[in-house]
């Protein structure tokens, strides 16, 4: 069984990032591909980077470091949940992906994204040089939630977008299986 990460990428105050990241989990969860983790960028908490050596040389000094490490390498997959900030990728994630390098390498990724009238496309795009940089086959598929925040239920506080979102979200799960399987003999 391969292992999923699913990143909650926001890290401010207020976010929205993990009421979308729940919806995405309840669907991972029933792919018969994946073992499901929630790995959220708040809690893991890291500063701006901080280490002297170059990430390929995988010489970390600090504590933060080495757990992000180890929390990137068991995943054989990635689903960053993110949202656009001015039309780029968030700082949070710009900071997390250069901590490291070959813990990422040869690993799919897609993303759900979430925003206003982009759905966070924008960010989307931005964010798949830097993971092209770092090895990692971004997909060109994905899940964009324009206009999210109007699917959120004032009551519950539960994000239930329309079905064709689940059902996007289905179809990447998916093909982010296949590439999963295809890259992990890469990585022997």
């Amino acid at each position: 069984m391969l292992n999923l990460q699913v990143i909650v990428v926001s890290t401010r105050p207020g976010r929205k990032g993990p009421l979308v990241a729940d919806w995405f989990l309840e669907i991972a969860k029933k792919s018969p591909h994946f073992e499901v983790e929630l790995v959220d960028l708040a809690e893991v908490n890291l500063p701006l980077f901080d280490e002297a050596n170059h990430p390929r040389q995988q010489k970390y000094e600090h504590e933060h470091t080495k757990r992000w490490s180890e929390i990137v390498d068991r995943g054989d997959a990635y689903v960053f949940v993110t949202p656009e900030y001015n039309y780029g990728t968030p700082p949070s994630l710009t900071n997390a992906l250069t901590y490291l390098g070959y813990e990422w390498s040869y690993k799919p990724a897609a993303f759900v994204s979430y925003g206003g009238v982009s759905g966070g496309t924008r960010s989307v795009e931005s964010t798949k040089s830097i993971l092209t940089t770092l090895g990692v086959m971004p997909l060109p598929q994905a899940v964009a939630l324009p206009f999210f925040g109007k699917s959120i239920d004032a009551e519950t506080n539960e994000f239930a977008p329309a079905e064709r979102q689940s059902e996007a979200a289905t179809k990447v799960l998916d093909e982010l299986a296949r590439w999963a399987k295809a890259l992990k003999p890469m990585r022997a």
